[in-house]
């Protein structure tokens, strides 16, 4: 208590009497000798009448003594005059070990009241502390890693949010011009045209420089978008752009150029692309002409005839076609046209005397062959002359002679029975212009009118020569090969037979899309049965059938008979039909003006709750029509009398079910982000969609009622 009083009183400045120290001793604990060795002294200054005042380093002294002295219980550690002489302590041998508890610490805070409040307080405030960086920092190279792989496991969504949410935000990395790039590669292949230029944009605004790889990926996505005339627009815009920086182009680049000016322009836009690359200096490759057969593919009247004119090309070029080369020339066989005739004889028959004068010389002087574009492009775009007979006249004997050895134009699918020459018949049994191509005698001599997609084939060589074609140079067909030759074959069972051997050979795995499109020949045909013959195929291949297979099955269906059982077996099937089935059935009935197997299906339709399109919509416009020059008056037709029953129903159903127009398609295209964000299924989709229409017309109902 001593010891707090003193305290008190040095720290008020005040002073320590007498009397207050010896009440103070007396009330201490009697056996600490530290404490009776302080009274006698105190007592002694007593006994002089002296004041007692206390220095700081007294009390602190007296202070560490007595709590020694009363945590140990041990004597006085000092000398005190009342221990006898020349006896030491028991505890002399720990002298100097009595404040080890005091020496131990080696730091001292300071504390206060304000101190310990603001402690306080901030445990209950608990303020939001700024978020710190984890202690492992990614680079934009790994996330240029992390969003490749999320790209190649078809997750583009995921890899933008990786990059503007992990990177750009929680990171805030400079992003870097290969994490712009693969992004802009993955929108191009999704088709996403839009979000790829708002990345190159961006891009620019960061002082970022684009390589070749981004140019690339740029017009890839032009020519992926859906939107064809908005991926052309941007093509061109950005192919001004490059021309002002004078940027050089690399060959893949120019490639995906010529890729987007032949799915989005048209051939002569790609021969101006070829030009520049050639000026440029960059090699001509298979690749190159791929994208030249597919800007072929544009023209739907004479694009079979620009494919050859380009193969030759190519062969002429020393350049060996490739699986997609060939595949492309059987896609033009089947959707394009030859034009006209006369005018493609001319070209594909007649030999090029201009171009064997320039090979002749080029090959004594040891150049290469190298690819004339201006003649190139005077052959391919050459208009049929409505002078020609006079301007044939005037030219001259060498040029006038390969046309005077066909007198008239023979089908080429003909020409097998026809009498040929002894050499030619000697040569090949089966003419093919591409043997002209290569330099050998073929077996054209003319050509004639081309109708179908197997007259084009057979041109050249049909399946078997094209086959031997594609094996002279290595090549072995794929299911894409066999594919399209089931949709360029003559229908029928013997074509699929020499199919079938033919993946066999080959060891070509057939799928679904393969006898789907056998049965589709067969079934326009007018052949149900071969169609049929074809469905049993699949089953002792065990191919599973899906709703494509029943649609191509419906395009022979024409009776009501053939309609019923159709849809009967797609439900024992457990398919449900579409629209798409419906309209292959209503076409049917509507070229036969059946309209009992009209109302059948109509009334299909509603039960089955599938709503109409507009390709339904204009084939019963048609059927409800009267013939132009008819006059029910005037004559009596018994098969068109029905025809009036048929008009009355019609525009009954017609109130009843909803019907899906140009309208409603785009209000459906704009919901279509927001309902597959909810997680909904492409059924589901349409359900909304159906009720959204639904619900105007019950409205309009109600409403005529109420009036």
């Amino acid at each position: 208590m001593l010891t707090s009083v003193a305290c008190l009183c040095a720290r008020n400045g005040r002073k320590v009497s007498a009397p207050v120290a010896k009440l103070s001793l007396f009330s201490t604990v009697k056996n600490s000798t530290g404490t009776l060795n302080l009274t006698q002294h105190v007592s002694r200054y007593r006994s002089s009448g002296l004041v007692l005042t206390p220095t700081p380093w007294q009390l602190l002294s007296a202070r560490s003594v007595s709590l020694s002295a009363a945590s140990r219980g041990d004597a006085d550690p000092l000398d005190s005059p009342s221990a006898p002489a020349g006896v030491d302590p028991p505890d002399r041998e720990n002298f100097g070990s009595f404040s080890t508890d005091m020496s131990s610490r080696r730091t001292f805070r300071k504390t206060s009241q304000y101190i310990q409040d603001l402690q306080h307080r901030d445990e209950d405030e608990d303020p939001v502390r700024p978020r710190r960086r984890p202690g492992r920092s990614n680079t934009s190279y790994w996330y240029f890693l992390q969003c490749k792989k999320l790209i190649n496991d078809n997750k583009l969504q995921e890899a933008l949010d990786v990059f503007a949410r992990d990177m750009l935000e929680g990171e805030r990395l400079q992003p870097e011009e290969y994490n712009f790039t693969v992004l802009i590669g993955g929108c191009g292949r999704a088709g996403q045209l839009k979000k790829a230029f708002r990345l190159y944009n961006d891009m620019k605004k960061r002082g970022l420089e684009a390589i070749d790889a981004t140019y690339t990926a740029l017009f890839n996505a032009c020519a992926e978008s859906p939107s064809k005339q908005a991926g052309l627009q941007q093509a061109l815009k950005l192919e001004q752009e490059l021309r002002r920086k004078n940027y050089p182009l690399s060959t893949i680049t120019y490639h995906a150029l010529l890729k987007t000016h032949a799915i989005t322009n048209h051939l002569q836009a790609c021969i101006h692309t070829l030009r520049e690359m050639l000026q440029n200096g960059h090699a001509v490759t298979q690749e190159t002409f791929h994208y030249l057969l597919m800007g072929c593919l544009k023209d739907k009247q004479t694009g079979f005839r620009l494919a050859l004119q380009v193969w030759r090309q190519m062969l002429r070029s020393g350049i060996l076609p490739d699986s997609k080369n060939y595949n492309l020339l059987l896609r033009t066989a089947r959707d394009c046209g030859i034009g006209d005739p006369a005018l493609a004889s001319g070209v594909l028959l007649r030999p090029d005397r201009q171009y064997e004068r320039e090979r002749v010389s080029r090959v004594k002087s040891g150049r290469k062959d190298v690819i004339d574009i201006d003649l190139l492009e005077r052959q391919l775009f050459i208009q049929p002359d409505p002078h020609n007979d006079s301007q044939r006249d005037s030219r001259g004997s060498e040029e006038e002679s390969p046309i005077k050895d066909s007198a008239h134009l023979v089908p080429v699918r003909q020409i097998e029975t026809a009498s040929l020459p002894v050499d030619v018949a000697g040569d090949s049994a089966a003419p093919n212009l591409l043997d002209l191509f290569e330099g050998k005698r073929g077996g054209v001599v003319s050509l004639g009118t081309v109708d179908g997609a197997s007259d084009r084939l057979a041109l050249i060589g049909g399946a078997r020569g094209f086959l031997e074609k594609m094996a002279a140079n290595g090549l072995s067909p794929d299911i894409k090969t066999v594919t399209l030759l089931a949709d360029t074959m003559e229908p029928g069972y013997q074509s699929l037979q020499t199919l079938l051997k033919v993946s066999k050979l080959h060891k070509v795995k057939l799928d679904v899309a393969f006898f789907n499109t056998a049965i589709r020949r067969a079934a326009r045909a007018g052949d149900l049965e071969k169609a049929k013959a074809v469905l049993s195929v699949m089953r002792q291949r065990h191919v599973s059938v899906d709703v494509q297979t029943f649609g191509s099955l419906a395009l022979g269906c024409e009776r009501q008979q053939d309609g019923l059982q159709l849809l009967k077996d797609m439900e024992e099937a457990g398919l449900r039909p579409n629209v798409q089935v419906f309209s292959a059935l209503i076409g049917r009935a509507t070229r036969r003006l059946d309209f009992v197997y009209l109302k059948t299906m109509l009334k299909s339709m509603s039960t089955m709750s599938v709503w109409p399109n507009e390709v339904i919509i204009r084939q019963l416009e048609f059927a409800s029509q009267y013939p132009p020059n008819y006059n029910q008056y005037k004559s009596r037709n018994n098969y068109l009398l029905q025809i009036d029953g048929f008009r009355g129903f019609y525009q009954q159903w017609l109130k009843d079910m909803p019907a899906q127009s140009a309208e409603d398609d785009q209000a459906d295209t704009e919901e279509l982000n927001t309902e597959a964000a909810d997680g909904l299924t492409a059924t589901q989709r349409n359900q909304r969609a159906a009720a959204r229409r639904y619900k105007p017309r019950n409205k309009d109902k109600r409403s005529s009622a109420a009036l």
